[in-house]
């Protein structure tokens, strides 16, 4: 999927979120959180100015998010961001109301929408987790000119085509038809056992 389809989803498959800012003190803090609209290249929220959570958004202009949708774990897609975020006030809240109308019935009069300020969140990384496939579906994601830094476990040249990492691996994602063995990513847990069974130090996390 491109990065527009994984915003989207969140958007409209998932829509509430938790979100997690850090406090003064170096702490996260969680809150429930609807994502109320995207683009291409970014999301859109909004708070009240009166909340804790609009002081650790100003403060730190960072969060990170996780969204899941599925009847249990083993039927449930995620998809988590970390990205940076700026306020812009009030303007699109009649939009963002528009589009999400049971929003009036929290905040009825356009006095009370006066209190609220959208949030944008205009750069970051995601990944989408997939456990209802088999084996599991894994992605990696950028927007609004995030750099993208490979992460996981890979197989370098020191490989020697024992064999041992495959043995391990819960998801049968090691193609050992050449050497250094390869680790499809797209459906690698990130558990470690490979890099733990590699006897001669072949795998590295990055």
């Amino acid at each position: 999927m491109r990065t527009a389809d994984y915003l989207s989803f969140i958007v409209n498959e998932i829509h509430t979120t938790i979100v997690a800012t850090v406090d003064d003190e170096g702490l996260p803090v969680t809150a429930a959180i609807d994502m109320m609209d995207c683009d291409e290249n970014s999301l859109y929220f909004l708070t009240a100015k009166g909340k804790g959570f609009y002081d650790r958004l100003i403060k730190r202009g960072f969060l990170a998010l996780t969204a899941m949708k599925g009847k249990d774990t083993m039927s449930s897609v995620a998809v988590s961001i970390r990205g940076k975020v700026r306020e812009l006030g009030y303007n699109k809240i009649p939009e963002l109301f528009a589009k999400n109308p049971y929003m009036h019935d929290i905040y009825p009069t356009e006095e009370a929408m006066r209190a609220l300020t959208v949030f944008q969140i205009y750069e970051g990384t995601g990944e989408w987790f997939d456990l209802s496939k088999k084996p599991i579906e894994r992605a990696s994601f950028t927007f609004g000119g995030a750099e993208e830094k490979p992460e996981g476990y890979f197989i370098t040249d020191a490989c020697i085509g024992c064999g041992s990492c495959a043995t391990v691996c819960p998801q049968n994602c090691i193609n050992a038809e050449s050497i250094p063995y390869v680790i499809e990513q797209e459906h690698c847990l990130h558990c470690g056992n490979c890099m733990e069974a590699c006897p001669v130090g072949a795998v590295e996390r990055r």
